[in-house]
C-alpha cells in the first residue's frame, strides 16, 4: 500500500497461506534466522521503513545477468552478488530478478526446464539454485527480492525444435502461437492460464520471495501486418463477448485476478505487482485516459486493462514504466505520473515508478537524457505526488556502468540514508 500502511494481503491472508508459510523449507527458515541473528547488519530493524528503491535484473537474452551463458556456477554467483552489493552501495532496498524469462526457470522447477541464459542449453542443470541464492543473499543485505515472471512468452524465436525436449510448449503444441518472430502461450486457453499460474506459484511456495512481479507483456505488442491467430480459441470460449478485444481483455483480467487470489492463498505477505507500459489509454481515445499521444495503449493493444486492475484492488502495487523525460511531447513524464497518482488514489494499491536509467547518456536519446540531472528531477517531481511510493530503475547493467552519473546524482540528491521498502 505504498506509504499508507499494511497491505490488503496481510489483512486477508487465508488459513491455507498460513499453513504454506509454516511449511516452508530450509532456505526460507535459514534466511529468517540469519536476519534475526545479525540484528543491525541487514536485519528487519536495520533501517526505517520508507520508499521503494529498486533495480531490475533482467536475465532474458543475458541482458543483465549472467553476463553470458555458460559461466561456471561460481562465476554466476559472483556476478549476482556483485549486483546485490551494488544495490546496497546505491542505497537501494529491492532487486527485481527475472526468474522465468521464456517459460523456463532459474530454480529447479517441476513444471519447466532450466533457463538457457544460465548454461546456454535450455534444460541443462547449472549446478546450483540461483533463486535460492538470490533470496538468501538479498535478504542478508537488507534487500527485498521481487521475483519477476513473464507469463506468456515462450521463446524469442519461432522454432519449437529449439526448445528443450521436456518443454511444455513441445509437449502441448496446441498451447502455442507464433507471432512477430516469437512464440507465445495462447492466453485464451483456460488450461494455459492455469498452467502458467501453477508454474509461477511453485516459486512462491518454495522460496521466501517478497513479491511476484510481472512486466508489460500480456498479449504481444502489435506487429504491423501480422495477426495473432487465436481465432479457434475465440470460437470456443468467446461467445459471451461483444468482440474479440473484449474477450482478450477478460482473459488477461482473469489471469491477474486469479493469480492475486492464489498468491494470497499460498503464502502470507507475498505481494503482487505489475509493471506495465505506462499509457492505459490516451485522452483522445477515452476521456478517462492520460493527456498523451502514445502509439501504444495497453487497453487496446495489449488487452491489458491496467486501470481496472488498480481500481478493483487486484494488485498490491503497480509500477508503470514511465520511460519518458519531463516535457516529452507525446508522453510527458509529469503528465503520466499525475495520471497514475490520480488512478491509485484511494485504492490501497501502491504506486512505484519505472525509471529509464538505460536512456541516460545514450546518444540516440533526446537531449534531456544527456543531462545527468534528468532522473533526479523525476524523483523531485514525484515528491509532489503523495501516492508515489518510490522508483525502480531499468536496469542492473546500467546501474553498474552509470554512463553519465545519472544514478549517482539520484543517490546524492535523494538517497542519503538507506530505508526499507514500503509494505
Amino acid at each position: 500500500m505504498g506509504r499508507r500502511g499494511m497491505t490488503r494481503r496481510a489483512l486477508v491472508a487465508s488459513a491455507a497461506g498460513l499453513v504454506a508459510a509454516m511449511a516452508t523449507g530450509g532456505d526460507a527458515a535459514a534466511s529468517r534466522r540469519a536476519r534475526s541473528e545479525r540484528g543491525g547488519g541487514g536485519g528487519e530493524d536495520a533501517f526505517a521503513r520508507g520508499e521503494m528503491r529498486g533495480v531490475w535484473i533482467a536475465t532474458v537474452a543475458n541482458l543483465d545477468w549472467p553476463s553470458r551463458p555458460g559461466l561456471t556456477a561460481a562465476a554466476q554467483r559472483a556476478e549476482l552478488v556483485a549486483h546485490l552489493d551494488r544495490a546496497v552501495e546505491h542505497r537501494l532496498n529491492a532487486v527485481v530478478l527475472q526468474v522465468r524469462p521464456t517459460a523456463d526457470a532459474l530454480w529447479p522447477s517441476p513444471y519447466e526446464p532450466w533457463a538457457d541464459c544460465l548454461t546456454g542449453v535450455q534444460g541443462k542443470d547449472p549446478g546450483w539454485d540461483p533463486l535460492a541464492t538470490a533470496v538468501r543473499e538479498a535478504h542478508d543485505r537488507g534487500l527485498e527480492l521481487h521475483a519477476w515472471f513473464n507469463p506468456y512468452r515462450v521463446a524469442n524465436h519461432t522454432d519449437p525444435a529449439r526448445l528443450a525436449a521436456s518443454h511444455p510448449a513441445r509437449l502441448h503444441p496446441e498451447w502455442v502461437l507464433p507471432y512477430g518472430g516469437k512464440l507465445y502461450y495462447n492466453p485464451g486457453l483456460p488450461e494455459v492460464r492455469r498452467f502458467v499460474q501453477d508454474a509461477m506459484l511453485d516459486a512462491v511456495r518454495r522460496y521466501e520471495i517478497d513479491a511476484v512481479h510481472w512486466d508489460d507483456y500480456f498479449y504481444p505488442y502489435p506487429v504491423a501486418g501480422q495477426e495473432f491467430e487465436d481465432g479457434d480459441a475465440y470460437e470456443r470460449y468467446g461467445s459471451g463477448f461483444p468482440d474479440r478485444a473484449a474477450w482478450r481483455r477478460d482473459n488477461v483480467d482473469r489471469l491477474v485476478r486469479e493469480m492475486g487470489e492464489r498468491i494470497r492463498a499460498t503464502r502470507q505477505g507475498v505481494r503482487f505487482g505489475i509493471s506495465p507500459f505506462a499509457v492505459w489509454r490516451n485522452k483522445a481515445t477515452d476521456p478517462l485516459g492520460s493527456d498523451t499521444r502514445a502509439g501504444v495503449e495497453t487497453y487496446d493493444d495489449l488487452y491489458a486493462d491496467t486501470r481496472k486492475w488498480v481500481r478493483e484492488g487486484w494488485l498490491d502495487y503497480i509500477c508503470p514504466q514511465i520511460y519518458w523525460h519531463i516535457g516529452q511531447s507525446a508522453a510527458d513524464y509529469a503528465k503520466v505520473l499525475a495520471w497514475w497518482s490520480r488512478t491509485v488514489r484511494g485504492t490501497g494499491v501502491g504506486l512505484y515508478v519505472g525509471e529509464a536509467l538505460y536512456k541516460a547518456g545514450d546518444p540516440a536519446q533526446a537531449a534531456a537524457w544527456q543531462d545527468p540531472a534528468e532522473l533526479s528531477r523525476h524523483l523531485t517531481l514525484a515528491r509532489d505526488h503523495e501516492e508515489a511510493g518510490g522508483h525502480i530503475f531499468f536496469s542492473a547493467k546500467h546501474a553498474a556502468t552509470d554512463r553519465i552519473g545519472a544514478l549517482a546524482r539520484v543517490v546524492a540528491d535523494h538517497y542519503q540514508d538507506r530505508v526499507r521498502a514500503p509494505r
